[in-house]
């Protein structure tokens, strides 16, 4: 016969009131690396490495989710089958994101890749010379 406390008595069988105990240094540590992450993705904004600062985030964020889905949702302790049904959906938001990105391609010279006009004079009517982008006149 199972514990009383970790076992219910209702109709439908014996089911345990929780699902799996984590420890509480385990739910630190993991709490502590999120937020040594959150500043790690604040720390890298005011660093100018190009468009590697969207790699970074992204990696940062997956990294952040992974570990939120591990350990604060149990998914560690769940079934495979829980596990095999979110790596699966994270698997096909990659191959929208994918063909998304592919799509982009085509378009690449109709994008704008200045500021709009009305930005810009405002721009150097406030602030003339101010480093804030290039200003390359649109031309569809």
């Amino acid at each position: 016969m199972a514990h009383a406390n970790t076992q219910s008595n209702d109709a439908h069988g014996d089911h345990p009131l929780v699902g799996h105990l984590v420890p509480m240094w385990l739910l630190m540590l993991i709490g502590t690396t999120l937020l040594v992450l959150t500043v790690i993705t604040v720390a890298v904004r005011y660093i100018d490495v190009g468009e590697f600062n969207m790699v970074i985030a992204l990696g940062v964020a997956v990294v952040k989710a992974t570990l939120v889905a591990l350990f604060f949702m149990h998914l560690r302790w769940d079934r495979p089958f829980n596990l095999l049904t979110f790596v699966a959906s994270m698997a096909f938001v990659i191959l929208m994101m994918a063909f998304c990105l592919m799509d982009t391609a085509q378009y690449r010279p109709l994008q704008f890749t200045g500021n709009a006009p009305e930005v810009e004079n405002t721009l150097q009517a406030n602030a003339p010379g101010a480093p804030v982008a290039r200003f390359k006149p649109y031309t569809p």
